[in-house]
């Protein structure tokens, strides 16, 4: 936070008739557990009265607001040998977004912790949940009146219609929100305007029109549309990231998007679609090709597979999971995309199963962009396509906060495990079956590239697979058995 803006927000909660549920102020006094008490309180104060920060201020005096200064240095204070910001966030949970500000406003200094409000559970710290009731901190359990609102309140306000910044100036949305690229990718004539170009984000729910030509931005509008995420605070962390490594591993990294060093905008997910795929591209290992006359250079992973697997992770996230983001990770024998969240239908039929998405609107928004598909034909194209590649099966992960895709390179057939082949036979069944076939042991052979000579490879494979519980034999006899994936 700028000098000027530490300034500006340090009048306006001076201000305030009297403290809030939302804001406290103190002088010097900084003990650690009744700080990591009041962040809980303010979160989950500031949750219920909708407020898009709460702070904690120090140098200021509670009842008067005079402007003290303060000798509290949180970056210097420790809890036994841990730093106080980390030992917060480690009793915090679920573990919120808090930032420490530190300055001198009129020659005194000042501390301010902003504090990202609860977003779909109550805050607690050390296991227990806290709230504000006037300018005290209770603990939540002992006004249920307040706990019911709060869930209430979690259930009723998806996250693309919360706020990402409130009571901006229309000069300010048309700087923050590139509505250039909005009304291109949803396919509007961009008005020629002020005036109705708000009205137009107005409807398109990008933002929300409040009194004295003031709007409030709202969560989608930022997350498709920011000319950069940075400047919407609590959603710089969403930023899809790209790594490229330069083996197998994490040990050596080569280069990251966005550069985390350059000066160049982090836009919205929308308007930056097109380039981040692009950059992928290009970081991408190609194989030479030999075609009926000329070489041609073929990436080692397909644009289709990327093209519908990138867009999944960005629409389908868990955005209440704070400090971390979509990341898409590039090692020398396999791609990982991972998404935070767990999957919302069980991974063994991501192929099958009608589409569910946690952020309907920005799905919602994304499909009229063609920029990704609702129809629930998404995972099979990327199993088809991978197929044609002849490349391993993907594997599709649940972590316990997370959803991990993995494309692999080419690998020969001696070279895949069991579980490979497994893997690759109960997708090829899948895939065979939601196009309105049933998989043999010849087309096995086929996925796999074994010789028709080599039939009892694939013969153990298939057993193997029904031993797995994954496919079961449909009809057929013996020697023309056709199998089907368990589910059908």
């Amino acid at each position: 936070m700028r000098p000027d803006e530490l300034q500006q927000l340090l009048e306006t909660l001076r201000a305030l008739p009297r403290e809030a549920e939302w804001v406290e102020f103190k002088h010097n006094k900084a003990d650690p557990r009744e700080i990591g008490e009041q962040v809980s309180a303010l979160s989950n104060g500031a949750a219920l009265h909708r407020q898009s920060r709460t702070f904690l201020l120090w140098g200021v005096d509670d009842g008067s607001h005079e402007l003290l200064g303060t000798t509290f240095q949180p970056r210097a204070c420790k809890v036994g040998n841990e730093e106080l910001e980390n030992w917060l966030l480690r009793l915090l949970n679920p573990r919120i977004e808090f930032r420490i500000h530190e300055g001198d406003v009129d020659g005194r200094p000042v501390v301010l912790f902003e504090i990202q409000p609860a977003s779909y559970q109550p805050v607690s710290f050390s296991g227990m949940e806290y709230i504000r009731v006037g300018s005290y901190t209770k603990k939540l359990k002992d006004f249920p009146e307040k706990e019911r609102a709060l869930w209430a309140l979690f259930s009723e306000t998806p996250f693309e219609e919360r706020l990402a910044a409130q009571s901006v100036s229309s000069g300010d949305v048309l700087d923050l929100i590139d509505y250039v690229g909005c009304f291109r990718l949803l396919g509007i004539t961009r008005p020629d305007n002020r005036r109705t170009i708000l009205e137009r984000l107005a409807v398109e729910k990008v933002i929300v029109p409040k009194a004295d030509d003031r709007f409030d931005i709202t969560n989608v509008g930022a997350v498709l549309f920011a000319t950069d995420l940075r400047r919407f605070d609590r959603l710089a962390r969403k930023v899809p990231r790209v790594v490229i490594y330069e083996d197998d591993n994490r040990t050596r990294t080569i280069k990251e998007h966005p550069d985390s060093n350059a000066d160049t905008p982090h836009l919205g997910y929308a308007t930056g679609f097109k380039a981040l795929i692009a950059w992928i591209g290009d970081q991408l290992p190609q194989n030479e090709e030999l075609g009926q006359a000329l070489r041609r250079q073929v990436r080692v992973y397909p644009e289709a597979a990327i093209r519908e697997l990138v867009p999944n992770a960005l629409i389908h996230q868990d955005f209440n999971l704070t400090g971390t983001g979509p990341m898409i990770e590039v090692f020398s024998d396999r791609m990982e995309i991972t998404s935070p969240g767990v999957p919302l239908i069980d991974t063994l039929r991501f192929i099958d199963e009608p589409p569910r998405s946690r952020n309907e609107m920005l799905a919602g928004m994304m499909r009229r962009m063609n920029i990704c598909e609702e129809r629930g034909s998404g995972i099979d194209k990327v199993i088809a396509v991978v197929e044609e590649y002849q490349l391993p099966a993907p594997d599709f992960r649940a972590t316990p906060q997370h959803t991990v895709v993995v494309l692999f390179a080419p690998r020969d057939f001696v070279a895949m495990d069991r579980q490979d082949r497994i893997r690759a036979c109960y997708q090829h069944a899948c895939l065979c079956y939601v196009s309105g076939k049933q998989m043999t042991n010849a087309t096995l052979r086929q996925r796999l590239r074994i010789e028709k000579r080599n039939y009892p490879l694939a013969s153990r494979i298939i057993r193997d697979s029904i031993d797995a519980k994954l496919i079961r034999q449909a009809g057929g006899t013996t020697k023309d058995a056709r199998y089907v994936p368990f589910w059908a």
